[in-house]
């Protein structure tokens, strides 16, 4: 009888069940050949008994292996090797487990892609958050949204509109979107100028893949969004970056650029800029509208947070002033509704939508009908409207008090301007301070940090006055 209790080794520490490590185990005793087709197995409770290990976890090693057929379960007589097996060449046997294919690393030839991740805490479950801007998502109509999507896969009309023409967004989101964005944003559009896309950065990718090249120059803001910019490198094309000061992107720096160099695009974020949270001025937004028609680049404009301004009403996208049909528009619902929520959109000129909705197709085939529709009904009804009204209320309660708590408790470590509108306030620490202290409390977790400008972005929206409390109070206790 072969020694079965060194053909099957089991590592009790490892997060794989003990069943599937004696399955795999003579499964890999097999392809080596030391088990060749027709060998007779041990009984359950022999084999139980060798290896230390209940009956019953030798009998579900068994099964597993059946059902792959491996082996041949003949009842109250034997259990031997598939004879269907091939015949492999015996290997000289050894103590050492042989790995399990996904476990080699793949050989090939491969792109490595920097994925930008910043370094953090890896704690598990950190005791304070501080997101970088994002909804909170109990206040969104969650529930009112997900009946809608139940409902919808009920009715057989329902199903049919969810499974037609989802490569651009349904037809009903559409129409309703159009609608909508033309009401609140002053948009003058019409469905077929509307991509549906997986949140934001589906939209931005596409964008740059259809624009830009390699050689091709971008212009973006410095500071700028990362996975904005990632994206953009990934076609070859060249980041310029220009400052960014309280009234937003530089768009003198910007025609400097352009008297130099051939610009594609100019990447640019109008309400609250990513990190720095401020707004682009009137009379920029007027200047560069005038710089893209005098140099023909396009404009690439991040609309992620439009909806959130409390101090005065939002300035008007760029897309909504005269322009030549060069300005690319991108939103998001998931800064209104839930991060999780990875419905985004963009509004451009249909031939140039019909290339992204070509491009898209190779990617992805389309998105899901049902939320789609249940998204429009939501829209349709008002509800969004509402709660985009409730959130900016309550959001705007929320940066004020933040503020207060800010100034009385951290007001000796920190500067920040207080931003118009938007979910985060952009806070840099003073000199003699170092933001990657934040980076090292294994029960903080800060989702943006700058270290190059010693700064972090603190969102707060997602939080109620008793968190911000305990999350102003935890960073205090860090620097004090």
């Amino acid at each position: 009888m072969l020694p079965f209790e060194h053909i099957i080794i089991i590592d009790k520490e490892s997060k794989v069940a003990v069943y599937k490590q004696i399955a795999f185990s003579i499964t890999n005793a097999i392809q080596r050949g030391t088990l060749k087709a027709g060998t007779h197995l041990p009984g359950s409770r022999e084999l139980a008994k060798s290896l230390g290990v209940h009956r019953k976890t030798v009998m579900a090693a068994y099964d597993e292996l059946s059902a792959q057929d491996w082996i041949i379960i003949t009842p109250r007589k034997h259990i031997s090797v598939a004879e269907r097996i091939p015949l492999l060449k015996p290997r000289k046997w050894s103590s050492e487990p042989s790995a399990l294919p996904y476990q080699h690393d793949f050989h090939i030839g491969f792109r490595i892609i920097d994925n930008g991740v910043q370094k953090t805490n890896t704690t598990p479950n950190p005791e304070i958050i501080i997101d970088d801007g994002c909804p909170d998502v109990r206040l969104s109509p969650i529930d009112a949204l997900l009946r809608t999507y139940r409902s919808y896969t009920s009715f057989k009309y329902a199903i049919k509109d969810a499974n037609t023409g989802t490569e651009q967004g349904t037809a009903k989101l559409r129409e309703e979107l159009a609608h909508y964005l033309s009401e609140t944003r002053g948009l003058n559009i019409s469905a077929s100028n509307l991509l549906i896309t997986h949140g934001a950065q589906m939209g931005i990718f596409i964008a740059s893949r259809l624009l830009l090249e390699p050689g091709s120059n971008i212009i973006v803001g410095k500071p700028n969004y990362p996975s904005a910019g990632r994206a953009f490198e990934e076609t070859g094309a060249q980041l310029i970056e220009v400052r960014t000061d309280e009234h937003g992107i530089n768009v003198d720096d910007i025609e400097a650029v352009c008297k130099k160099k051939k610009v594609t695009a100019v990447y640019v974020i109008p309400h609250h800029h990513y990190p720095t949270t401020v707004t682009l001025s009137a009379e920029r937004r007027l200047k560069l509208l005038e710089l893209s028609i005098r140099f023909s680049f396009a404009i690439i404009e991040d609309d992620y947070d439009y909806d959130y301004h409390y101090t005065t009403s939002p300035y008007l996208p760029l897309a909504s002033c005269k322009h030549d049909g060069s300005v690319i528009y991108i939103g998001s619902f998931s800064k209104m509704l839930d991060p999780s929520l990875r419905i985004g959109f963009m509004v451009a000129p249909e031939n140039f939508i019909t290339q992204c909705v070509a491009l898209r197709k190779i990617i992805d085939v389309g998105g899901d009908g049902y939320m789609q529709n249940a998204l429009a009904a939501l829209i349709k009804n008002g509800e969004l409207k509402r709660h985009v009204k409730k959130a900016k209320k309550c959001y705007h309660q929320r940066r004020d008090f933040l503020d207060t708590l800010l100034r009385e408790k951290l007001g000796k470590y920190i500067s920040y301007t207080l931003p118009s509108g938007g979910m985060a306030i952009w806070v840099k620490l003073n000199p003699e301070f170092s933001v990657t202290q934040l980076m090292s409390h294994p029960k903080l977790k800060v989702t943006r940090i700058d270290i190059e400008h010693n700064a972090f972005r603190f969102g707060f929206a997602s939080m109620n006055e008793k968190e911000l409390e305990l999350a102003v109070a935890f960073l205090h206790a860090m620097l004090d």
